[in-house]
């Protein structure tokens, strides 16, 4: 099965020079827990909630005074739409991460999977061990 099977369509690209109370109260209203950055259309990284806490309010930035670039992760794992839902599976798994921007081949967003999605779509994989899994060190 191919990733766009499964995959939620519908996402926003928050800007890197949103503050990080606005980019947590869009994840509140969304029910979501990390949102691709983006600028003039083009995917440069991931914010989570646990980035706006550790790196955000844990080192004393003001909600309103940082930015999402400043806790922003600029390596992003990403996997194609037309890919198997499966390798989508393995990125995952080797990165131990639960959500992945899925673009086309034009390298624009088109939407994020789940590991939710995978286990619904019921594709087989060691993703949700691995992410589970603690690290040794903390991922900062």
């Amino acid at each position: 099965m191919q990733i766009k099977e499964m995959m939620t369509p519908t996402v926003d690209l928050v800007d890197p020079d949103t503050s990080i109370r606005d980019a947590a109260i869009h994840m509140r209203d969304g029910d979501v827990g990390a949102l691709p950055v983006g600028e003039n259309d083009r995917l440069t990284g991931m914010v989570s909630d646990r980035d706006i806490t550790v790196r955000g309010v844990a080192t004393g930035k003001a909600p309103d005074d940082a930015k999402v670039r400043d806790v922003m992760s600029e390596s992003v794992y990403y996997c194609f739409e037309d890919e198997d839902a499966g390798r989508a599976a393995e990125i995952m798994a080797d990165h131990k991460v639960r959500r992945l921007p899925v673009l086309n081949r034009d390298k624009r967003l088109v939407g994020v999977v789940a590991i939710a999605d995978l286990a619904a779509a019921g594709v087989e994989t060691v993703a949700i061990e691995s992410v589970s899994v603690p690290t040794s060190t903390p991922r900062v």
